[in-house]
């Protein structure tokens, strides 16, 4: 008995782990996926694309789209600067200005700090990826 549970509670860790944190649209919609090795699947959750632990991103055809560094500038796939992202959540274009925010508590807001969505338990540079930069839904 005590064997089956611990294989049922290994399975549960790898379950909870392995399907990643849900991204909603402001309606709280499910638009996305992203796992915790940062695979980015599309509400249906087909892959999309990548966020590789040495920062860069790529689409779902493994072909690179961009960077993020770790002091939280973002790059193209040329390496130009498009924007940054603050460890407070602060979201900028390349030009430094604000476009957005990913709260410490999950919620994505527009430069006007309107709701557009919800990253819970994403990692914040993450979210900021995926709704300003290469994975943006339609708002």
């Amino acid at each position: 008995m005590r064997k089956a549970l611990f294989i049922l509670s290994i399975i549960a860790v790898f379950a909870a782990f392995g399907f990643g944190q849900r991204i909603e649209d402001g309606s709280r919609k499910t638009i996305g996926y992203i796992s915790s090795s940062g695979t980015v699947e599309n509400g249906s959750r087909s892959t999309i694309g990548y966020i590789n632990s040495d920062g860069r991103v790529e689409n779902g055809s493994r072909s690179t789209l961009g960077y993020i560094n770790k002091d939280g500038r973002v790059e193209n796939a040329s390496r130009s600067t498009i924007g940054y992202v603050s460890s407070s959540g602060t979201v900028e274009n390349g030009s430094r200005s604000t476009i957005g925010y990913v709260n410490s508590n999950g919620r994505v807001e527009n430069s006007s700090r309107s709701t557009i969505g919800y990253a819970e338990g994403v990692d914040q540079r993450h979210a900021a990826l995926f709704f300003f930069f290469f994975f943006r839904p339609n708002n």
